[in-house]
């Protein structure tokens, strides 16, 4: 039976780096709290049974843990080996604004979040879709199973209201409105999108409980299959997404701002 510990990580990037780095491993990892990624690594070899500092004093032994360092390129940079021939190195910037201002920003752990799926049965085959989208990036990002509550209304039209009466029971901190229009030979259309988004809308704004925006609108069904994971993403899973951190966002300037009084 193997061993391990899962990492939530909602959004990634991975960079293909063309140029001269300092003795280090071949596969760098950017971290944004270096220090204690240095003390993870050090207690989970403390773990193995293997003392880091007593192979350090050997010297035909290459180091398992190195201590972190300063480079040219201003960062700071620690390489460790686990096993022999598996070497990684964690770096992170001496200043990670690199001189820009400091900026409140949403985290994208929804742990201890408590959420509502407002989502239409009309256009079903498309909007099952976005829901699956939807719950799959809050389970990701750490929601618990509990603390995700399904609201089915009709269609589209129904949803700003089905949103709206879930805010004002209080008790959830952010809401999911997901739907699905595809353009017909008429003017209804324009009209439910219209009154679907200004309603959404008008309920956070009122409310203070942040709604994000999954209903699709689209001209076939295919692009609003594309839509909905077949090509170009899936915008239930965007909506959610958008969701867990306008939540974290709200959080964080109540807290600086402890004098304001928050809704939910």
């Amino acid at each position: 039976m193997s061993r391990g510990a899962s990492f939530l990580a909602p959004l990634g990037n991975l960079e293909f780096v063309d140029g001269q780095f300092p003795s280090c491993a071949d596969v760098l990892v950017e971290v944004a709290a270096l220090d204690a990624v240095h003390q993870a690594a050090e207690a989970w070899i403390r773990t193995q049974g293997k003392d880091a500092a007593a192979a350090r004093l050997e010297p035909s032994l290459k180091p398992i843990l190195e201590p972190i360092k300063e480079t040219h390129w201003k960062s700071r940079i620690f390489t460790v080996e686990p096993e022999p021939g598996f070497a990684f190195s964690f770096w992170a910037w001496s200043d990670p604004l690199r001189g820009k201002p400091v900026a409140i920003e949403g985290d994208l752990s929804a742990a201890g979040m408590r959420f509502a799926i407002v989502v239409a049965r009309w256009n079903g085959v498309i909007t099952e879709r976005l829901l699956d989208g939807a719950l799959d990036a809050l389970l990701r990002s750490g929601a618990n199973r509990a603390d995700i509550e399904l609201i089915r209304v009709p269609g589209a039209w129904e949803v700003p209201a089905a949103a709206r009466i879930r805010a004002n029971l209080g008790n959830v901190d952010a809401i999911v409105a997901l739907g699905c229009l595809l353009r017909g030979e008429t003017a209804h259309y324009e009209a439910i999108y219209n009154e679907a988004a200004r309603g959404i809308g008008q309920s956070q704004q009122e409310t203070g409980i942040p709604h994000s925006f999954g209903v699709l609108t689209c001209e076939t069904l295919e692009q609003a299959l594309n839509r909905a994971g077949i090509k170009a993403g899936n915008k239930g899973f965007e909506a959610a997404l958008a969701a867990i951190e306008m939540v974290s966002l709200r959080r964080k300037l109540l807290e600086s701002n402890p004098g304001e009084s928050g809704t939910a």
